[in-house]
């Protein structure tokens, strides 16, 4: 088993990217703490993971206030002892629309829950992390942190900010065995997707290379290979689940 016996996080475990990834770590004997905002969500996925024969905790949480962020790894150390590893998967945006016509109201919300969170969810996850000897972050930074895209300008901007912090966090934790990864999906058939597609899930076919979208198990088997110790020697990488929409 990938993971057996470690302790960690996932934000945005109740549905799409963070559920498949809550599964599957649990699958390969990690014990998980499933956090967001929807706690009828996070209890589906805990009965879903014990049904299974895993082991799952919650924990309310709101990702992109600084110190939930903070309360949640506390959390963690003081029911398990350590943190050994972290998904920062918690993101989202509004509808398409341009930067003149986005309120300061919607641009605050998208970069505080897609950038700041994650940034100090990284910043305490590795204060975690060098008091326990080591561990493994992976952000999800999708494929807007390396392309641009009209009509969501702030979440893209956050998410090119999440490949950079992710870049530099791993430099700097090289030498201390913390090894910090991103995830850069494509269209996924998430609950986010599916809305800002009107529910169309071929709406994007004719421009991936493979021809269809992505689910979220395939993008959470990426992750647990990043999370675990069979990328021991891979950090600072930025990782496309995307079908080829990156190429």
């Amino acid at each position: 088993m990938l993971m057996n016996n470690k302790v960690g996080l996932v934000t945005g475990a109740g549905s799409g990217m963070g559920r498949a990834s809550a599964l599957a770590l649990a699958r390969e004997g990690a014990i998980v703490v499933l956090a967001g905002r929807g706690e009828d969500k996070l209890r589906a996925v805990q009965q879903e993971i014990i049904a299974a024969g895993g082991k799952a905790e919650i924990k309310s949480t709101d990702a992109s206030r600084r110190e939930e962020q903070a309360a949640l790894v506390k959390f963690v150390e003081e029911r398990f002892g350590r943190l050994d590893f972290a998904f920062n998967n918690a993101g989202g945006h509004a509808d398409f629309k341009p930067i003149d016509q986005t309120s300061e109201e919607e641009s605050e919300w998208v970069i505080d829950l897609n950038f700041k969170g994650v940034y100090y969810g990284v910043k305490y996850q590795v204060e975690a992390m060098l008091r326990s000897g080591g561990g493994s972050i992976v952000n999800n930074a999708s494929i807007f942190g390396l392309r641009g895209m009209p009509g969501i300008a702030h979440y893209v901007a956050a998410k090119h900010a999440v490949v950079g912090l992710t870049a530099s966090v791993a430099k700097e934790y090289a030498g201390k065995n913390i090894r910090v990864n991103a995830v850069c999906p494509g269209a996924t058939e998430t609950p986010n997707f599916m809305r800002s597609a009107g529910g169309d899930v071929h709406m994007l076919d004719g421009a991936i290379p493979m021809g269809r979208i992505g689910q979220p198990h395939e993008v959470a088997d990426a992750v647990l290979y990043l999370l675990s110790d069979k990328a021991a020697y891979v950090t600072g990488a930025s990782l496309s689940v995307d079908g080829g929409m990156a190429i």
